[in-house]
């Protein structure tokens, strides 16, 4: 199967994102507007522990409206970087997808928050089509490329 769908009207998205992360074995590269789910972002540091490189963009807005996101990335070895819209500071980096070892793409509606998980009705996409995933890779490169190197203000 090249794609698997999830909604959280019908199961619960976040352990199926947690298994995921944990069977990376090289890299993980998120591209997330929110990041608020503990387990999720503890599913991130472990991966780091088992030497994989574990890489975050996350919105420099969402990042400054609260003290979840920092809370979370703070103390870790995930390397994470801020970024706005296209537009600068007022627009939004609104995108929601993770790369896995650079085989697996994860993207959708779905926020890595408590409230998609509990509240929302969200959809998460599972792609393992080489072409496709490849599109997401360089999606993130350019976003990585181009956000502040500045993990002190995301802690």
């Amino acid at each position: 199967m090249n794609a698997e769908v999830l909604f959280t009207s019908s199961v619960r998205v976040a352990p199926r994102i947690e298994g995921l992360l944990g069977e990376a074995t090289r890299s993980i590269d998120c591209a997330l507007y929110r990041l608020g789910n503990t387990a999720l972002a503890k599913g991130l540091r472990q991966a780091t522990h088992r030497g994989v490189r574990v890489r975050v963009v996350l919105d420099r807005g969402k990042v400054r409206e609260g003290l979840s996101h920092r809370e979370l990335l703070k103390n870790n070895s995930v390397s994470c970087r801020l970024s706005s819209g296209r537009s600068g500071g007022k627009s939004k980096m609104h995108h929601k997808f993770a790369v896995l070892d650079d085989s697996i793409a994860l993207t959708g509606s779905y926020n890595w928050s408590e409230e998609s998980e509990e509240d929302n009705y969200e959809n998460l996409v599972i792609l393992r089509e080489s072409a496709l995933v490849d599109a997401y890779i360089q999606e993130f490169d350019l976003l990585w490329q181009q956000a502040s190197d500045s993990d002190a203000d995301a802690r």
